[in-house]
């Protein structure tokens, strides 16, 4: 579209009054001035006129009176008669010619340097009427000036005009008070409109006149107090809305609250008994070789492990409320992560006769390797538990954005698409599966597996994201921040050292049973092993030993309120006055809360959560020997 023209945008600047006042006074100002423009030109022409009828009445009079003083060439006569008609008003000259032209009488008024204007001439020929033929005998030539006229003219156009701007004057005072009036009421309400818009109190406007504006006013007033009414329901609704939703709200963080109490304070009390109950449990198969026992105790077994699997769920999930889990960012190689989880389920995967297939990568990663691990340990026990023809596959590729692309597929029984908005949500379970329990009789868990893998997906700045065909199998998928490849790390995980006979190791918990368990648990190992249940105790039993333990397992919260750093303190003291070198230390705890961990995680102590399975221990074990003497 084109540029509005400089009128129509000067239009649109002025306001209504401006507007209303000028469409007022425009047709009176042109109506006036072509007027004053049509009575001066019809004035002038009429001063022209009257000066042309008078001038030819002097020359008519001159030339009668002329003829016989001419007949008689009376010179004389002929001068007195042009002067007495140069005297006349307005006549500026008077000349009296012989036929032949010859000036007789002439009498001028105008000095001979200066120049007549606005002269008007009129010649009138001697004609004796009683010779025939008529022959001209003379002429009489009169100039009439006219400036007087016109002079008289101009000063009457000066009053008209000046008559016209005082009335334009007028029509422009009362054009203003018109508009003024006018206006006012619309300017009212539209004041009352912004007021309106502001909703904090009624707003109404005085009904002026009874024209069509009384009735936008009344029209006006009538719809504020409605929409008044509207607005104060509204309020008062949204005012309730509000303190219900406050409630609700309160209401939803207590129980979140008492939820994340009961699972700390439950998942406190409930792991004594079942870590002990571990620890027996797997102490049993110890040195039995009667085919009936072994199958009891492998039934016992697959029980409590089914009971770790549960109760890991829920530890996992409180942790993660409770921020426990601290995120550690490092660069890595996805690969060595990539053998971790293959070695965690290629048994897993050969028992159900399935295929758990790694994709080769060189592909590096900035992340949590611990937390990543968890995920895909998740990822594939779940692929491996829904999958009974296949198997599963772990890759990774680019996706650009400097961003790795993390899948992990399976050809298992796929989910329904009604469930995948559903699937993060937490103790969501697919129960109307035909897979829903395993071949072992055991449950698929508590519909938290894959909660916990988003939480902790949200902790890396991540999102893990489904995709699956019922009947076809899944894919889970995510994205993690690629990283540059060290030349001088290794691909091939860290291989440690899985020999743990000979070692001496101080176990110290204030629970008997514990304390029972993991001593019959670890001498089956071929340790050397002293237990207590306090700091005194366990001074008292290292001093059985000629030289410092090799390792330290130790409670976190011990009886008579000292904690498991308290110990590792009184030991480290003890020590360093012989000069002996430090021992390997590690704390088993029961405890989620981050506000109680904090000291922990700074002093980068190992740390395990009970319950602890054998193989944990014993890995957990043999990586803080391993590091303590790496650091000699």
């Amino acid at each position: 579209m084109a540029a509005d023209s400089w009128p129509k945008r000067l239009w649109q600047r002025r306001s209504l009054m401006q507007r209303m006042a000028f469409v007022a006074l425009m047709p009176a100002l042109i109506t006036a001035a072509l007027l004053a423009a049509f009575m001066a030109q019809r004035q002038l022409v009429n001063l022209r006129e009257m000066a042309r009828s008078n001038a030819d009445a002097i020359a008519t009079q001159a030339a009668s009176i002329s003829l016989q003083p001419l007949r008689n060439m009376q010179l004389r006569e002929l001068n007195r008669i042009a002067d007495s008609v140069g005297d006349l008003p307005h006549v500026i000259r008077v000349q009296i010619r012989s036929g032949a032209g010859q000036i007789l009488a002439d009498h001028n008024e105008l000095d001979g340097n200066r120049e007549p204007a606005e002269v008007l001439t009129v010649v009138r020929e001697m004609i004796d009427r009683d010779q025939p033929g008529g022959v001209a005998e003379g002429s009489v030539r009169v100039d009439v000036s006219l400036h007087q006229a016109i002079a008289m003219q101009r000063a009457s156009l000066r009053h008209a005009l000046i008559a016209l701007l005082v009335s334009l004057l007028l029509a422009g005072v009362l054009a203003w008070q018109a508009a003024r009036w006018i206006s006012a009421p619309l300017r009212h309400l539209a004041g009352a409109v912004h007021q309106l818009g502001l909703g904090d109190r009624p707003v109404e406007v005085p009904v002026t006149d009874r024209t069509e504006i009384g009735e936008l006013q009344q029209g006006f007033n009538h719809a504020a107090a409605t929409l008044h009414d509207i607005q104060s329901g509204m309020r008062q609704q949204i005012e309730q809305a509000t303190r219900e939703l406050a409630h609700k709200n309160a209401a939803l963080e207590a129980a979140s609250l008492a939820r994340s109490r009961f699972l700390a304070a439950a998942s406190h009390d409930l792991r004594q008994p079942l870590y002990a109950l571990t620890l027996f449990s797997s102490a049993l198969s110890v040195d039995e070789d009667r085919p009936e026992q072994l199958d009891r105790i492998a039934h016992i077994q697959e029980c409590v492990q089914s009971l770790d699997h549960l109760f890991n769920e829920l530890l996992d999930l409180s942790r993660l409320e409770t921020g426990a889990v601290q995120v550690e960012i490092s660069e890595f190689p996805l690969a060595q992560v990539f053998a971790e989880v293959a070695r965690n389920f290629d048994m897993v995967a050969e028992q159900r006769e399935l295929q758990l297939l790694i994709h080769p990568t060189r592909l590096w990663v900035r992340s949590d390797r611990t937390m990543l691990s968890r995920i895909l340990n998740n990822l594939v026990s779940n692929a491996l538990r829904f999958t009974h023809h296949g198997g599963a596959l772990i890759g990774a590729r680019r996706c650009g954005d400097g961003l790795v692309r993390i899948e992990v597929w399976d050809t298992g029984s796929g989910i329904a698409p009604e469930h995948l908005p559903n699937v993060f949500d937490e103790f969501y379970r697919i129960d109307d599966r035909a897979d829903a329990g395993l071949d072992d009789g055991s449950q698929s868990g508590l519909g938290l597996g894959l909660a916990t893998v988003q939480r902790l997906a949200v902790r890396l700045d991540t999102e893990v994201r489904v995709q699956s065909r019922l009947g076809r199998g899944s894919v889970f998928h995510f994205r993690l921040p690629t990283a540059h490849a060290s030349p001088g790390e290794s691909m091939a995980p860290h291989e440690m050292p899985v020999d743990l006979s000979g070692k001496r190791v101080l176990v110290v918990d204030d629970d008997p049973a514990i304390l029972s368990g993991v001593r019959f648990l670890l001498r089956s190992w071929g340790c050397e092993v002293e237990v207590a249940e306090d700091r005194l105790q366990a001074m008292e039993a290292v001093e059985n030993w000629p030289g410092p333990p090799d390792i330290v397992i130790s409670d976190l919260q011990l009886r008579g309120g000292t904690r498991g750093m308290d110990l590792f303190a009184a030991l480290d003291q003890h020590y360093q006055r012989d000069g002996d070198t430090p021992f390997a230390r590690l704390l088993v705890t029961g405890e989620t809360r981050v506000d109680h961990l904090r000291e922990i995680i700074a002093a980068n102590i190992p740390l395990l959560y009970k319950p602890v399975s054998p193989p944990q221990l014993r890995s957990a074990m043999m990586s803080a020997w391993t590091s303590t003497r790496a650091g000699r």
